[in-house]
């Protein structure tokens, strides 16, 4: 009997019946608790921790959670089913931006907002089979996780790595907020796309630039095992460059302005000097005469944004400062300006402008009239005559000494020079700039900073900790630019640490990176009260072994977690120096070719998908469309699809369990045992290699296999097809946990099919005793011989020359060449008449 007859209604695959069943005995049996959370023996190969970047509760869960959890619970799966212990954890991002803001549009707390999508989250969760270890759950909006970020804060800032500075910033006009570089895309607000305009601001800063090059050289660990263009991301962000720092002399200034510069030998090409318009630099050096033009100058900066600054095909914009820079090499007195093109915290914010070879200078010096002077002959034209600027490699001219010299024997040789003169040094610079975590937000971390006149900034004692967001008092929209904290009177006041005398909070909040850079070492003991994490467990299970996430987090998320590590182990407090062994990006998922939004009307509901399809199909569609690091587009997908071929092994299971055993042959045929063992080590091997795609395919190749043979015998109960079934559902587990315990049930077995393990295979049924191979004469089939799949590629050659059918097609003439590919294939060309 087929598989698509004889069903009774009775008898119908219902991908949601049995769901609270298992949900209910996965919960009582606890089958996805680790056995112990914190074992006294250190971490081994036997234990595993499978971490996906844990979600934020914006809602409740999309099409795009459901993809990455698919990805880490079969992982998790795979790995506990071949005897491994372990831990796959949930926490929850609660704090940031998004909450407050649809707190303040539904004129609600925070934390009624974030708390209730939470719940919402964890049920779905459960409802999806995600085999989440239940105990480790946490939120970073509990007083009991953030109180651990002003206790890491605090020693950063011991340590000198937290401090305070006033520093143009990134604010987003919309969201009232100061952002992070990389929170900023293409001059926009990652979370509202508006235009990110700089303020002057007094804030926070982290100093991730001190651990620039070990941020560089530690990714030696994460070679072939984190995703090349992760780590090329991150490469670029830190940016490292070698050059020189010069001194510059201003006229009327005791003190030189420093400059860094990739290409010292252009020196003597330097024809004006310019400095950030919005920098205390420029405000410094203009004079009283150019006051008026310069202060109006920059007033209109601050509703540019950087990229807008930073183009290169636009109109350049400056002002005279009425002051003179002294070239160092040559005594050239060069023309001050201030402009908008250099930023104040990049470098110095002051650059030397060599307009013959950098194309922002070219255009400024013809916007102003100033001089080009070219430096190295290219070959190329004249960059005064061109507008375009020759920036590569050649041989100094106009140059004094370093005439005739190449590139880099001119860059040793000014080095040499401003090092004996005392006006420079060879260097390295970064482009990764210091992490500002100050947010003028009240959904986050408070900063556990007393400010006191007489003391000046002091911090909370540890005993106090934690600094506790006000739950009532302050104004969650403010007026006039203050932050929500400023608002809370109660809260703000308070009594120096120090001297007694009255003082003030800071009212600014962490940046929720902050949460996310640690909250995984927690996720042993997340109880724990003696420290931020446990230190037996953190042996036990870290670093992460799976890490699983989105790659637009590169310079983000990722950056701030490795940074945070290392200042950890600085600390004596983590053994490893990177926390995430192996890395694994899903792509996104799609519809039509686009991402999904309200505004394109191309949203796909999660819950519809699953109330249509149920989780398991939804599980295997996600899973089945492609490898894990690829965009998956649902209207190529087919959900229904995948209800049709778990419908099938559901049957299957169903006819095989009811089949009566073959007593005479337990072990069955023995051609049906070797493909089974076949494709168990194929979808193995794919499982491993994290091609869930390949390992559902060959699981779906042992599916129309098995419903053959049962076909073939209705009832018999072959040996074979009884191994080969229950290889099937143990497999099927992993990515469709309902409906594999369902079909276990269906062969005959009392317990969950998590218990029975992966199945395993005989090696010796993998040997290919003979082997097809195919004789082709000019590339056209003539001949099949059956050989030995060790066979040399002499032997083939000498055999399929033998072939009658061979040497007919040939018919006399000689052959020019053969292509061998042993054992599978020959092929011999003829030579031409």
């Amino acid at each position: 009997m087929s598989d698509e007859q004889g069903v009774t209604a009775r008898e119908t695959y219902d991908p949601h019946s049995s769901i609270d069943k298992w949900l209910r005995l996965w919960r009582e049996e606890r089958l996805f608790e680790a056995e112990e959370l914190t074992p006294a023996s250190p971490k081994d190969e036997q234990r595993t921790l499978v971490v996906s970047m844990f979600p934020y509760p914006s809602g409740d869960l999309h099409m795009g959670h459901a993809e990455v959890y698919s990805i880490s619970d079969t992982m998790a799966r795979f790995a506990r089913m071949r005897g491994q212990q372990v831990l796959n954890p949930i926490a929850w991002d609660s704090f940031g931006l998004p909450a407050e803001n649809a707190a303040r549009k539904r004129n609600l707390d925070p934390r009624d907002w974030t708390y209730g999508n939470i719940d919402i989250q964890a049920e779905s969760f459960e409802r999806l089979g995600i085999s989440f270890d239940w105990r480790t759950r946490f939120h970073t909006s509990d007083p009991e996780y953030y109180r651990w970020n002003q206790w890491l804060f605090l020693k950063m800032f011991e340590r000198g790595l937290a401090y305070r500075k006033e520093a143009p910033v990134n604010w987003c006009p919309s969201d009232e907020t100061v952002l992070a570089n990389e929170q900023v895309i293409q001059g926009q607000c990652e979370r509202c796309g508006t235009d990110v305009v700089k303020r002057n601001l007094t804030q926070w800063f982290f100093r991730t630039t001190a651990y620039a090059q070990r941020l560089l050289d530690d990714m030696e660990q994460l070679q072939g095992k984190w995703p090349d263009e992760i780590l090329s991301m991150q490469r670029n962000w830190i940016g490292r460059s070698t050059g020189a720092h010069i001194d510059f002399q201003i006229e009327g200034r005791s003190e030189p302005v420093r400059v860094f510069s990739t290409r010292p030998d252009t020196l003597y090409g330097a024809t004006f000097f310019v400095v950030a318009a919005d920098s205390a630099l420029a405000d410094e050096l203009c004079d009283a005469e150019h006051r008026v033009a310069f202060e109006e100058y920059r007033a209109g900066l601050a509703s540019k944004a950087e990229m807008e600054r930073l183009a290169i095909d636009r109109p350049m914009t400056g002002v005279f400062l009425g002051r003179y820079a002294v070239n160092p090499v040559n005594g050239e007195r060069l023309p001050t300006y201030a402009a908008d093109y250099v930023l104040a915290d990049y470098g110095t914010g002051a650059v030397m402008a060599v307009p013959a070879h950098d194309q922002r200078d070219l255009n400024f010096a013809r916007a102003f009239g100033l001089p080009v002077r070219a430096v190295v002959d290219t070959g190329e034209p004249d960059p005064a005559d061109t507008g375009i600027a020759t920036a590569g490699d050649g041989v100094l001219m106009n140059s004094g000494p370093l005439n005739g010299l190449r590139k880099e024997a001119a860059i040793t040789a000014v080095i040499a020079d401003l090092e004996e003169r005392g006006v420079g040094h060879g260097a390295v610079t970064y482009r990764l700039r210091d992490w500002l975590l100050s947010r003028q937000r009240y959904w986050g971390t408070p900063i556990p900073i007393i400010y006191c006149d007489s003391c000046g900034a002091v911090p909370v004692p540890e005993e106090q900790l934690p600094v506790k967001l006000p739950e009532g008092g302050y104004t969650l929209r403010p007026e006039g630019g203050k932050s929500p904290l400023e608002t809370a009177s109660a809260w703000v006041e308070v009594n120096c640490p120090a001297c007694g005398q009255q003082a003030r909070r800071d009212t600014d909040t962490m940046d929720t990176f902050v949460d996310s850079s640690w909250y995984f070492l927690r996720y042993p003991n997340p109880r724990y009260k003696d420290g931020p994490f446990d230190p037996a467990g953190m042996a036990a299970w870290l670093p992460v072994d799976e890490y699983v996430g989105g790659k637009e987090h590169a310079t983000g998320h990722l950056m701030y977690a490795r940074f945070f590590t290392k200042v950890l182990h600085d600390l004596g407090l983590v053994p490893f120096t990177e926390p995430f062994t192996r890395l694994t990006n899903q792509g996104q998922v799609i519809m039509n070719g686009k991402a999904m939004s309200k505004s394109l009307g191309n949203l796909v509901n999660l819950q519809e998908q699953i109330a249509q399809h149920g989780p398991d199909a939804v599980r295997v569609t996600m899973l089945f469309a492609s490898p894990p690091e690829d965009d998956i587009d649902w209207a190529d997908v087919s959900p229904a699809g995948s209800v049709k071929w778990l419908a099938r092994v559901w049957r299957l299971a169903g006819d095989v369990g009811n089949a009566s055993p073959a007593p005479a042959n337990p072990t069955g045929d023995l051609d049906l045992r070797k493909v089974v063992h076949r494709l168990v080590d194929e979808a193995t091997q794919a499982m491993e290699n994290k091609r869930f795609n390949v390992g559902i395919a060959r699981m779906m190749q042992l599916t129309n296999m098995l419903r053959q043979a049962v076909d073939r015998q209705p009832g018999s109960g072959d040996g074979a097809v009884q191994e080969g079934t229950a290889a099937l559902v143990r497999m099927l587990s992993c990515v469709a946990p309902f409906t594999a315990e369902e079909c276990w049930v269906r062969l005959g077995h009392e317990s969950s099919v998590l218990k029975a393990g992966w199945p395993d295979v005989d090696s010796a049924l993998l040997v290919e005793e003979k082997v097809t191979c195919v004789v082709q004469v000019a590339g056209k089939f003539r001949d099949r011989i059956e050989v030995s799949p060790d066979i040399s590629e002499e032997e083939l050659r000498e055999l399929a020359f033998r072939s009658q059918k061979v040497r007919a097609a040939l018919d006399g003439t000689s052959v020019a060449k053969t292509i061998v590919l042993a054992p599978k294939l020959v092929n011999f060309v003829p030579a031409r008449g």
